[in-house]
C-alpha cells in the first residue's frame, strides 16, 4: 500500500556528535564544506550551539538551561540546530535541504536524503561494537519469563523476519499490521518492516474484533502478523478467534497472516491458504539487508483510539521522527548510550512505538519490555523489583500505574525491599500529576521526579504526517 498524504510536521530531533561514519557499508560521512555551509547558516546560531554543547558534553542528565539554550536555537535557527541534530544519524544519501517550508502547515524536513530506521536502531550497534550490549530486556511476570536480547541477536531475529515478509511478498510500500501482545516478536516484527521500508500498523492487542476490522479495513495490508495468546492475570486471551472474526468483518483480506505461538502452549493456526507458523518460516528464513527508503518514507501508521469520533490514521515519516527521539533520549531523558530504560506503557500506543521501540534503541539503550502490571503481576513491589534488578537509569510511566501501587502499598514496605541504586529520575506523563501522588513517587522512589504531562498521551513535540481522510 502506498500512502497519498499530506504530512504536518513538528520538531524535536537526536542529540549530535560529529564523528566520522566508519561502517561496513556506504554511508555518508560529512565533508568540511559541508559543515562549513551549516555554520554558514548564521554565526549568532554556531555560537548559540557551541554553547549547548559544552553544556550537554559535561552532563548526564537533562538540565533545565541546557534545554532552554537549545530549545531557543531550535524555534530561532531551526535549520541550523536540527542540521546539526541531523549528523547524529546515518544516511545512506545526503539531504540536500534541511527544511522545505513552502507550505507552512505541512513542511518537508531533511529533504533529498535517505536512511533506514531498523539500521540506525540496530546494526549500526552492532557495527560500532556494542553487539552483545542488552538492547531488549523482555519481563514477563505472568509467564515467568525474563530474556534478554543483545543487539547482534536483535539484527539476526530482524534480518531473518524482514526475509520472511518478503519471501511472502511483502514490499517496500506495502503496510503491514501487527496484531499482538508485549512480547520481543512484536518488535521485531516493527523492526523487520522498517529494515525493508514497509510501514507497520501495530494495533493495541487490547482492542476486540469490530476496532480490528475498521483498521483492517483502512490500512488494507499486504500481511498481517499475530500471536496465539496474550496473557492477562488469570487467564489467556486467544488471539486467534479475533482476528478470524475480525476478517470476517472485514471488505479487506491480507494475502497472508504469519502467526507466533508462544512457547509451553497450546499450537493454533487459521486456514492453511492464510496461516503462516513464525516457528518454521524463521528456520529457512534468509537475511534481508536494510533498505534505503527517503527521509519523508512512512514508518507506521497509528490509529487513534476513537474515543471522540473515528479512528484516525496518523502517519509518522522516517527522518524527522529518527531524529528527533533520538535527541529527546539524552536531552530530555538524560541518558548515555548503555544505560537501561524503561517505558512502562504499552506497544500500542505511541508511547510504546517511541520510547519503548525506536528511541531507545536509536541511543543504544537497553530498553524493558514488561508484560505484566504496576500490581497484581504479583504485587506493588513489582516496578520496584524491575527496576532494581536490571538496573534501570530511569524510567517513564503514567500518574495512574502510581497511584495504583501507592493503594495497595501506601508506606512502600514492598518497594523498599528493592534498591535502586541506579535510578536517577522517573517521568510522569499522559495525564496531570496529582500533588499527593508526586510527593508519594518522590518519597517512594528517591529520585527527582518530573510531570511533563503529554496530554493524553499525544506526543507534543514530535513530527507527524497525518492521512488525507479517516476511516
Amino acid at each position: 500500500m502506498h500512502f497519498q498524504i499530506k504530512h504536518m510536521l513538528r520538531l524535536s530531533h537526536c542529540d549530535s556528535l560529529l564523528r566520522k561514519r566508519t561502517l561496513g557499508r556506504k554511508l555518508w560521512t560529512f565533508s568540511a564544506a559541508q559543515q562549513q555551509g551549516i555554520r554558514a547558516a548564521g554565526s549568532h546560531a554556531c555560537a548559540d550551539l557551541k554553547k549547548y554543547y559544552a553544556l550537554r558534553c559535561c552532563r548526564n542528565y537533562a538540565s533545565d538551561s541546557a534545554y532552554s539554550r537549545a530549545f531557543a536555537s531550535a524555534r530561532d535557527n531551526p535549520e541550523t540546530f536540527w542540521s546539526q541534530m541531523g549528523q547524529d544519524i546515518n544516511w545512506f544519501e545526503p539531504w540536500s535541504k534541511t527544511l522545505h517550508a513552502e507550505d507552512p502547515v505541512f513542511p518537508n524536513w531533511f529533504v533529498g536524503g535517505k536512511l533506514n530506521m531498523c539500521y540506525n536502531a540496530v546494526d549500526r550497534h552492532v557495527e560500532s561494537g556494542r553487539g552483545e550490549q542488552p538492547a531488549i530486556i523482555y519481563e514477563s511476570p505472568v509467564t515467568g519469563t525474563k530474556q534478554i536480547i543483545t543487539f547482534r541477536e536483535l539484527q539476526d531475529q530482524v534480518s531473518r523476519l524482514a526475509g520472511v515478509l518478503v519471501k511472502n511478498g511483502v514490499q517496500k510500500g506495502d503496510l503491514v499490521v501487527i496484531y499482538m501482545p508485549m512480547v520481543p516478536q512484536a518488535m521485531f516484527t516493527m523492526l523487520a518492516c522498517a529494515r525493508i521500508g514497509a510501514p507497520h500498523s501495530l494495533i493495541f492487542g487490547g482492542f476486540a474484533s469490530k476496532e480490528l476490522s475498521v483498521r483492517i479495513n483502512h490500512a488494507k495490508p499486504k500481511l498481517m502478523v499475530t500471536a496465539s495468546f496474550g496473557i492477562e492475570p488469570g487467564r489467556k486471551v486467544e488471539y486467534l478467534p479475533l482476528v478470524e472474526k475480525a476478517l470476517e468483518m472485514s471488505s479487506h483480506r491480507p494475502s497472508k497472516v504469519l502467526i507466533y505461538n508462544r512457547p509451553n502452549m497450546e499450537r493454533v493456526s487459521l486456514s492453511p491458504d492464510l496461516s503462516l507458523d513464525w516457528d518454521e518460516e524463521m528456520a529457512t528464513a534468509q537475511p534481508h539487508d536494510c533498505v534505503p527508503v527517503p527521509s519523508n518514507h512512512p514508518l507506521y501508521v497509528l490509529y487513534t483510539s476513537g474515543t471522540t469520533g473515528t479512528p484516525k490514521g496518523v502517519v509518522r515519516d522516517t527522518a524527522g521522527y529518527a531524529v528527533m527521539l533520538k535527541w529527546t533520549m539524552s536531552n530530555i531523558y538524560g541518558l548515555s548510550p548503555g544505560d537501561v530504560w524503561w517505558a512502562a506503557s504499552d506497544l500500542g500506543w505511541v508511547v510504546g512505538h517511541s520510547y519503548i521501540c525506536y528511541g531507545p534503541l536509536l541511543h543504544g539503550n537497553s530498553t524493558i519490555l514488561y508484560e505484566g502490571k504496576p500490581v497484581g503481576t504479583p504485587d506493588a513491589g513489582a516496578f520496584f523489583r524491575v527496576m532494581s534488578e536490571n538496573g534501570a537509569s530511569s524510567m517513564f510511566t503514567a500518574p495512574t500505574a502510581i497511584r495504583a501501587i501507592r493503594q495497595q502499598d501506601p508506606h512502600a514496605a514492598i518497594g523498599k525491599k528493592y534498591p535502586l541504586s541506579r535510578l536517577r529520575s522517573l517521568f510522569l506523563a499522559g495525564e496531570r500529576c496529582d500533588v499527593e501522588t508526586l510527593d508519594w513517587a518522590k518519597r517512594s522512589f528517591g529520585v527527582p521526579v518530573l510531570d511533563h504531562w503529554w496530554q493524553t498521551g499525544r506526543k507534543i513535540s514530535t513530527f507527524y504526517r497525518e492521512k488525507s481522510h479517516s476511516v
